[in-house]
């Protein structure tokens, strides 16, 4: 059986070498017929040079994103996201800058694949001499931290300073270092956190402005702060009494808040009670004070008749509170007792009971 006919009568595959000398053959007749025809040449350059033209004047910008036009070495202008036109063959050199992102530096650590992996890993390269720290009462403190930062002026960031990173971080290590050098130990590890945090970005942001290098500080954040391993266990020792003399507080302010006010309720009660007897009093005795004032004026005009009358009202209100009670004149002969109703009443069932 011959070839042609197991393969369905088609040509049988062909090796790498009959294509290669078959490529060669192809491309030697292709360069016959350009030397016999000039114009061919001349279309195929022409054609290759469009091409490249077009594909070397256009470029994008993607929204996070700021691109700076370098003509022939002299700046020309910074362009926001879209399609942009520049001139080609390398006469306008282009510069993207993320001006949107928020880029950060680290100091005492390094993040490594944190976006690829679950769980974030660091580098084991041994930084103490970033974070190793002198305080302001001659202690050592492991100070981790991180410096976000945009840029925000793409010109000074490019030709302001060969390294502007280098500089960030410079500027920012000398900060933290004068800022923990102004507390003690304690503070920078318990309660000084977020206040010194606020004045690293401050000092930070005032520095670089100085220098001119368009760089805008975001935030600065503490990560950890640690003693040296040596004094570790004093320190966390430290740090429990501080949390439990805070925890102290809390509670004496709690029973403080809650007694004082009470008290003071009490005592407002009392005092509100007190001014209501005296105004009481007072309007008694000014009540009294007048009767006694229109007593005197209805005296003064019949003496004799008010005298009787008074008399007559005082002794009806002290004989009223006595039972039984029987007034005889000693001049008066074969005197009939007279019993009141209630000294009837009285008698009547005594004799009922009998």
């Amino acid at each position: 059986m011959s070839f042609e006919h197991y393969n369905g009568g088609r040509r049988p595959p062909q090796t790498p070498e009959e294509v290669i000398a078959e490529f060669m053959k192809k491309l030697d007749q292709f360069g016959k017929k350009i030397g016999q025809s000039p114009n061919v040449l001349g279309y195929i350059l022409l054609t290759i040079f469009t091409v490249a033209a077009l594909l070397t004047s256009f470029y994008t910008v993607e929204p996070d994103e700021e691109a700076v036009i370098i003509r022939l070495g002299k700046y020309q202008g910074t362009y926001p996201p879209g399609l942009h036109f520049k001139l080609p063959f390398g006469i306008d050199r282009l510069e993207k800058l993320k001006t949107k992102l928020v880029h950060q530096a680290e100091f005492g650590f390094r993040t490594q694949n944190s976006q690829m992996m679950d769980r974030t890993q660091y580098s084991g390269r041994n930084l103490e001499s970033e974070s190793s720290m002198l305080t302001g009462d001659l202690n050592v403190a492991d100070v981790e931290w991180v410096v976000h930062y945009q840029i925000a002026d793409p010109f000074k960031y490019l030709f302001q300073a060969s390294d502007p990173v280098r500089n960030l971080r410079d500027v920012s290590e000398s900060i933290l270092r004068r800022v923990v050098g102004d507390r003690v130990v304690t503070e920078v590890l318990t309660t000084g956190r977020l206040e010194m945090a606020a004045d690293a970005k401050v000092l930070t942001q005032e520095i670089l402005d100085k220098y001119d290098i368009g760089i805008r500080v975001v935030a600065v954040k503490l990560q950890d702060i640690n003693p040296p391993e040596i004094v570790k266990p004093s320190f966390n020792e430290v740090v429990s009494a501080k949390q439990e003399q805070e925890k102290l507080i809390n509670e004496a302010e709690e029973a403080y808040n809650k007694v004082i006010p009470e008290a003071r309720g009490k005592a407002e009660k009392v005092v509100s009670e007190a001014q209501g007897y005296e105004e009481a009093i007072v309007n008694m005795a000014s009540g009294d004070a007048q009767k006694f004032a229109m007593v005197l004026k209805e005296y003064e005009r019949a003496p004799a008749i008010t005298r009787k009358r008074i008399y007559i009202e005082t002794m009806e209100g002290i004989y009223s509170k006595f039972d039984g009670l029987t007034i005889v004149d000693p001049s008066v002969k074969g005197l009939l007792p007279v019993f009141s109703d209630k000294d009837l009443a009285k008698g009547l069932s005594s004799g009922g009971a009998k």
